[in-house]
């Protein structure tokens, strides 16, 4: 019990990265500037409104243990940011990826001193500065730096909504709430600068009176100075060391760019020919990128998912191990246990690799750059369920072509009856063969269902089919069914020009192989035990066989039924108990 209770939590704990920490002090580093960007906005009421906010605002963000929170965010973050400088092979990047880069990396320069003179002066010297202080400084003393002060909140805002918009756009909820996501997005700082503007503005107005100078410029209130002149000796160093940090970065991409031509080259040979030299310690996606060579990769190589993924050739014993984020990835989906599968994005070769692409990128005629999906991928339990139809070849034989066609579109066509009554789509038509996928809407055991009760009403249409052929057709149409489910992606795949929505996994790739069984197994429909557990329907009077699944290290438990009308006394019964 305890190792079954366990067992998720190893799995949660392989999944966290680099990118997964990113992911949690930026989400932590949002909040605070939503929390201030909605503090700026209550200046479109009053002054005292804003400060009566402040003070809710510091009781939350000031208490000791959200205060080791945010800084220990914004160590972890910014450095982060640093590493993924340093990390980073190529300088290749997407417009986005760019301004998400040169933004997070400008933020410190801005609000450096800011947060010296206001919270490093309150902690070492007393000071109190609230909003009349910072006001004042900013838009009376030297008032251009409130554009700084725009500035900040802009690049700020830009840089989290990026980072949000890149981790949520794969959501399966993402869709129905991005038009709110934008709105909020556009709305909240429209607001914070105007308030900034209004309270900046009404400080500009009251500092003119000298009772109000005494009572917000007051020593207790910002210092001497003196005290003003040390607090920006010290915003000048931590400035100078902040890009000190930054240039030891650079750096050290050229001394490591240096060891590794010491250290020799790798060769990576793709598998259609083309062969290229890359340095040890580059991964093979971003060999991929370097060379211009196309490469799919739904997430932009973040090991968000497994599109990128390739099969090695020949030995695989002198491959590094694969990382946690990795492993878990490959676990998802299905392919954990094959030491040749790997990601392309995490895999950095020490020695010569000779490999395939699992999912080619498509490319035009103009271009060598990767395709990308009309609509990003998003996970999500499928059921995958096969049709083909036998003896279309020995029918091609002995009809004319055009009547060959028609009688596969009608089988087709019956096949899809029988998918779509059931609350199933038709998805892909490959030759005399379909796939249907269910799932796309409901929950795993009503998707289990439908698929199961789709493959016997796939007998009743084409019996029905053959009744309506008669003696146009040689001998009647027979088909075979593979039916498995589990997690995949599904989204748009294709070119700009034409996309076509699908699913993309190992479950995927086991219906149809299960489907290919149905031959050896002489029967019309072979479903995994995973399907008819999940759908939790008994599977007693059907033959139990366990089958080896080519890729997977243990076989799978797969129950057959030798003609897929007997699938409906499976469901019907079941409709009878549940009453």
């Amino acid at each position: 019990m305890a190792e079954t209770a366990a067992s998720p939590l190893r799995r949660v704990i392989r999944g966290i990265g680099i990118r997964q920490v990113r992911l949690v002090t930026g989400l932590v580093l949002f909040a605070y500037v939503i929390s201030h960007l909605a503090n700026h906005a209550l200046g479109n009421v009053s002054l005292g409104a804003m400060d009566d906010g402040l003070y809710y605002h510091a009781v939350f963000w000031k208490s000791w243990p959200i205060t080791v929170v945010l800084y220990g965010s914004v160590a972890i973050h910014l450095g982060l940011g640093i590493w993924a400088l340093y990390a980073r092979r190529h300088f290749r990047w997407t417009g986005v990826e760019l301004t998400q880069l040169v933004f997070g990396l400008s933020i410190p320069v801005f609000i450096i001193s800011h947060v010296i003179g206001v919270r490093l002066a309150a902690s070492l010297l007393g000071h109190e500065k609230d909003y009349p202080q910072v006001f004042f400084a900013y838009w009376v003393y030297r008032p251009e730096m409130q554009w700084s002060m725009y500035a900040v909140l802009l690049v700020s805002w830009i840089h989290g909504c990026i980072g949000i918009y890149f981790w949520a756009r794969t959501k399966p909820y993402f869709r129905k709430i991005s038009s709110l996501l934008l709105a909020l997005a556009v709305i909240l700082p429209t607001l914070s600068m105007l308030g900034l503007y209004q309270g900046g503005r009404a400080v500009q107005s009251a500092s003119t009176a000298p009772e109000w100078r005494a009572e917000n410029l007051s020593r207790e209130k910002v210092g001497t100075a003196a005290e003003q002149v040390t607090l920006e000796q010290i915003s000048s160093y931590t400035l100078y060391g902040y890009f000190g940090l930054i240039g030891v970065a650079l750096v050290a991409r050229g001394v490591r760019a240096l060891l590794e031509r010491r250290r020799g080259l790798v060769r990576l040979s793709y598998g259609n020919g083309k062969t290229v030299r890359i340095p040890v310690g580059l991964s093979v996606l971003e060999a991929s990128t370097r060379f211009n060579i196309p490469h799919s990769s739904v997430c932009g190589g973040r090991a968000r998912c497994s599109t990128c993924r390739i099969r090695i050739i020949g030995d695989c014993t002198a491959l590094p191990e694969p990382s946690n984020r990795e492993t878990f990835v490959l676990d998802r989906v299905g392919t954990g246990g094959d030491p040749a599968i790997r990601l392309a994005c995490q895999l950095r070769p020490h020695t010569d690799l000779a490999f395939f692409q699992i999912f080619p990128a498509l490319t035009d005629a103009s271009s060598a750059a990767t395709i990308r999906p009309a609509l990003p991928g998003r996970e999500r339990y499928v059921v995958s369920m096969f049709v083909d139809m036998r003896g279309s070849t020995k029918l091609a034989e002995k009809l004319l072509p055009f009547d060959t066609v028609f009688i596969i579109n009608r089988f087709l066509t019956a096949v899809s009856q029988a998918v779509v009554e059931c609350g199933g789509q038709p998805n892909q038509f490959v030759g005399d063969g379909q796939l249907a996928l269910f799932g796309l809407s409901t929950n795993p055991q009503t998707a289990c269902r439908q698929a199961i009760e789709a493959a016997s009403r796939i007998a009743v249409h084409v019996d029905a089919l053959n009744e309506f052929l008669g003696d146009d057709v040689p001998e009647p149409l027979r088909f075979g069914v593979g039916i498995h489910g589990g997690e995949v992606i599904i989204g748009d795949i294709g070119s700009e020009e034409h996309t076509v929505f699908t699913a993309l996994g190992d479950s995927v790739n086991v219906a149809a192989r299960l489907q290919d069984m149905t031959k050896a197994l002489s029967c019309e429909v072979v479903v995994s035990g995973d399907v008819l557990k999940t759908a939790n329907l008994p599977a007693t009077n059907l033959p139990q066989v366990e089958v080896p699944i080519r890729g997977r290290v243990e076989p799978l438990i797969v129950y057959t039924a030798e003609k897929a009308g007997m699938l409906s006394d499976l469901v019907a019964d079941f409709a009878v108990a549940a009453a």
